[in-house]
């Protein structure tokens, strides 16, 4: 089993839900976050004053699946989060030793 992360714009999170449920995948967790890649924030100027943004508003989208899925989920993502331009995104994938459904006690594959 694996866990994917990948951090993307919120504006694209439509179109990486839509992606994602497109494949069969039935569940994920969004979390708002903050943060900086290469881009470093920028600054804004309001009411005459500059102010910077050292952290940008990004989403943690996060999905848990079975090995064979991965290779797939991760093109999915990537398509529908990709805007060529600086602040797209990372995908991030992790080993993950169990899974357990609270609900029935499902373990392993099932589980998810």
């Amino acid at each position: 089993m694996k866990l994917v992360t990948a951090i993307i714009q919120p504006h694209r999170l439509d179109g990486v839900r839509q992606a994602l449920t497109a494949l069969g995948i039935d569940g994920m967790t969004v979390t708002e976050v903050r943060g900086y890649g290469r881009q470093r924030g920028h600054t804004e100027i309001y009411r005459g004053a500059e102010y910077t943004i050292s952290f940008t508003p990004k989403l943690k989208v996060e999905v848990a699946l079975p090995d064979g899925r991965l290779d797939d989920v991760i093109a999915a993502i990537t398509k529908a989060a990709r805007t060529g331009k600086i602040g797209d995104g990372k995908i991030f994938t992790i080993d993950l030793q169990s899974a357990l459904r609270v609900r029935t006690g499902e373990t392993g594959d099932d589980a998810l």
